[in-house]
């Protein structure tokens, strides 16, 4: 079976808890989550998640501060990252993805459909092969 590789980087821990259940239902899915930016610099470099899925608004380092800092880094700087926030404006979206990101799933978000849509974004890389 395949391993896809999810970081999920959010500071609540009632989020993190709904994504680490709802991305549970697909079974390739292995999820890690941090509670901040640093944690996920970190964790990032050392794990080399398929995918990040990243908080905007985040105490210390938010979640645009946290993907330039990943794509700062060489070993960080491919990842695909996704923002998962509750500001969901045209303006934010565009600056998000100006930033480098994938793409943004808004808050509140389905969790029946939030493992296909975090498939959405995954490179077709990380879809054929074991990490």
């Amino acid at each position: 079976m395949t391993d896809i590789r999810i970081l999920l980087v959010d500071d609540e821990p009632d989020i993190r808890e709904v994504v680490d259940v709802s991305l549970g239902l697909d079974p390739e899915f292995k999820i890690r989550a941090c509670a901040s930016g640093a944690d996920a610099l970190v964790t990032a470099a050392e794990w080399s998640p398929s995918i990040i899925l990243l908080d905007v608004m985040m105490p210390l380092m938010d979640g645009p501060t946290t993907l330039v800092n990943l794509r700062n880094n060489p070993r960080t700087a491919d990842i695909p990252v996704v923002f998962l926030t509750a500001r969901t404006q045209a303006d934010e979206v565009e600056q998000y993805i100006s930033l480098g990101a994938q793409g943004v799933l808004s808050k509140p978000f389905d969790p029946m459909t939030l493992a296909a849509s975090v498939r959405d974004y995954l490179p077709p890389s990380s879809l054929h092969h074991a990490v």
